[in-house]
């Protein structure tokens, strides 16, 4: 994967520098947030910005949305049954081989905003990406979805199709996921053909070369960069997710189940601890093992893989 297939040059807004983390918070309307930022950078006479700058700076309550770091979690399949169900680090589960030169699909089974900047009902538009495997080729592949959610709830979406067919290598694959919050009243508009049948179906993918897929995705990927910048909104969520065949416990495995990517500080990331959290069939929510009414406080994707069964 190069620079030019990804975002490196549009950070999340957990990555800005103060002055222009705080300009784009008055743009959504966070004037208390921007202001205590701008006295806090003021007061603390810091030297150059550099990013990361939110992970180290951050003087008033916590903010779900400005953390750059996630932690990724996997629920094994299982039958219907109402229990709790367990779940563990993406990276301490074994692989599945049968998925090893297969197709796999991918699909989105909950998207939850504890907070996006702006509050209220958020647009928020997804970049999917993979890497699609044929022969010797890979095809690079961005797929864009929106959905609507509001402050605190999850998007009223299970199952949604994303890579229909996905072509796995014998080392594995690539996902990545990158959001933008729109508030643009036009790009919210303009945004709507996303939400036409023929998006929603996902993307569909053959056991061969496919001459439309590159320009497809160059287009998904150009929408996403220009969607971006606008005024008013601001990409939230950007993380990666390889996964292999391997036995090396830092990296994570393929298999059929659900991944869970949760926004969290960077300061928890060595100290999250999986066991404490369990998947509720019942609700199909993400909850504390000591009390199912509690939540996850922060944002997180949940998306899945099951091996393909189309032509």
């Amino acid at each position: 994967m190069t620079a030019s297939t990804w975002f490196d040059d549009l950070p999340v807004v957990g990555k800005w520098p103060p002055a222009r983390a705080a300009a784009k918070l008055r743009e959504l309307g966070e004037d208390d947030a921007a202001a205590t930022l701008e006295a806090a950078q003021r007061e603390l006479r810091r030297g150059p910005e550099t990013f990361g700058w939110l992970e180290r700076l951050w003087p008033f309550g916590d903010k779900p949305w400005r953390h750059t770091a996630h932690a990724f979690g996997y629920i094994a399949p299982s039958r219907p049954s109402g229990g709790p169900l367990l779940i563990q680090h993406a990276g301490n589960i074994p692989p599945d081989p049968v998925l090893k030169s297969s197709r796999i699909r991918i699909t989105l089974d909950r998207f939850r905003v504890a907070t996006y900047p702006g509050g209220g009902t958020h647009r928020v538009l997804f970049d999917f990406y993979a890497q699609n495997q044929v022969g010797k080729n890979i095809e690079h592949l961005h797929f864009n979805a929106t959905y609507r959610v509001r402050e605190g709830e999850q998007a009223a979406i299970i199952g949604y199709p994303i890579f229909l067919g996905l072509n796995v290598g014998v080392e594995g694959v690539a996902f990545k996921c990158f959001t933008v919050n729109v508030k643009n009243d036009e790009d919210e508009a303009f945004l709507g053909f996303l939400e036409s049948d023929v998006f929603k179906a996902g993307l569909r993918l053959a056991s061969t070369v496919q001459p439309a897929i590159a320009p497809l995705s160059q287009m998904a990927l150009g929408l996403t960069k220009s969607i971006a910048v606008r005024h008013r909104n601001v990409p939230v969520q950007d993380f990666y997710m390889g996964l292999d065949f391997s036995t090396i416990p830092t990296r994570a495995r393929l298999a059929e189940g659900a991944y869970l990517a949760v926004q969290i500080p960077e300061t928890l990331e060595t100290v999250w601890d999986w066991s404490e959290w369990l998947y509720n069939p019942a609700s199909g929510q993400v909850v504390n093992k000591d009390d199912n009414k509690r939540l996850i406080p922060y944002n997180y994707v949940v998306f899945s893989v099951s091996r393909y069964e189309g032509a």
